[in-house]
């Protein structure tokens, strides 16, 4: 993890920042029509104690406000700021996505399945060409945060690769409430920094267009716990009091509605249901369709569709399969 540790000088994006250096990098991809710039600041603290380089991302999804809020808080409480090494935070990747609360770039592209981009393809790869190649090259580990999409409400969770054992070791010291196993998707942030040898963890909690204070306190929190890990927070913070163990899910699946109509929802994200117990019900507009959906095995919902209109055949719940026992 610690392969750049005694690097004195960060390059990024052509800029040199020395040890112990406060500063900000606007990257500058592209206009919009009206030839207006659009700018992500790169916001980089370093001590003056040689130390790994953390980069902090969100927003890749640029209607996930959840992760923004996150690293958001990550700077204004001056967590940033290690007593050694490097912090870099990139609240909001995708701007273009930010500003009309749109999941993907204008060419309607995806920003997480197009990685490690292309030079001269579309604005999408361009950007993630460029991310890859001037930005990433700095980080020894990533933290990179997530929400569920759409109105599906994911229990706050690090999906890491179960067979990437390193990682599932940090994914502990994060100590969010749950751990999912999960492979790397061809083209995602994550699966490229696995090809390029470097530590990522990925952070789910919240739904798109929103902002949950629980949610966000555990990203916090997490961030906190991996800094200490690695003896980059600063004193002035008391470290964050561990949970109990995370839940490590091997499997898990989506219940899915059986009728469309409108649906009511009876159990919170992260409880433990038993098979039969009532998830909801589904009516129609008109109070003559009544029907209860219960669980089908018993397991934690870690995901809940919060959308008050379904169609048959939408995922509904995620629930817990298979728990690894430790």
């Amino acid at each position: 993890m610690t392969k750049k540790e005694n690097t004195h000088i960060l390059n990024i994006l052509g800029n040199e920042i020395p040890l112990g250096t406060s500063t900000t990098i606007n990257f500058n991809i592209a206009k919009l029509y009206t030839s207006t710039k659009v700018e992500i600041p790169i916001i980089i603290e370093r001590s003056k104690v040689p130390g790994p380089t953390v980069l902090i991302t969100a927003g890749i999804h640029g209607d996930e406000i959840n992760g923004v809020e996150v690293v958001r808080q990550i700077i204004a409480k001056k967590i940033n700021k290690p007593v050694k090494g490097s912090i870099i935070c990139i609240p909001v990747l995708n701007v273009f996505g930010f500003l009309n609360m749109d999941r993907f770039f204008p060419d309607g592209r995806d920003l997480n399945r197009v990685f490690p981009g292309t030079k001269n393809g579309s604005l999408a790869t361009r950007f993630a060409y460029q991310f890859i190649n001037e930005i990433l090259p700095a980080a020894d580990f990533c933290l990179d945060f997530h929400t569920g999409g759409a109105s599906r409400f994911n229990a706050p969770h690090i999906r890491v690769d179960p067979k990437n054992e390193h990682l599932v070791k940090f994914a502990k010291v994060f100590n969010a409430p749950f751990i999912l196993y999960s492979k790397n998707l061809e083209g995602s942030y994550r699966a490229t920094c696995a090809k390029k040898g470097i530590d990522i963890l990925l952070f789910e909690g919240g739904k798109s267009q929103n902002s949950s204070r629980d949610v966000a306190v555990e990203g916090v929190k997490g961030v906190m716990r991996i800094l200490k890990h690695f003896e980059m927070l600063h004193p002035n913070f008391e470290e964050p009091l561990v949970n109990a163990k995370s839940i490590i899910i091997k499997k898990s699946f989506w219940m899915r509605a059986k009728y469309s109509g409108l649906l009511h929802i009876k159990v919170p994200v992260s409880k433990h249901v038993e098979k039969g117990e009532i998830l909801a019900t589904i009516t129609d507009p008109y109070g003559k369709m009544r029907h209860v959906v219960k669980a089908s095995n018993e397991g934690y919902v870690i995901n809940v569709n919060e959308a008050p209109i379904v169609y048959k055949g939408d995922a509904i719940f995620r629930i817990t399969k298979e728990l690894e026992d430790e």
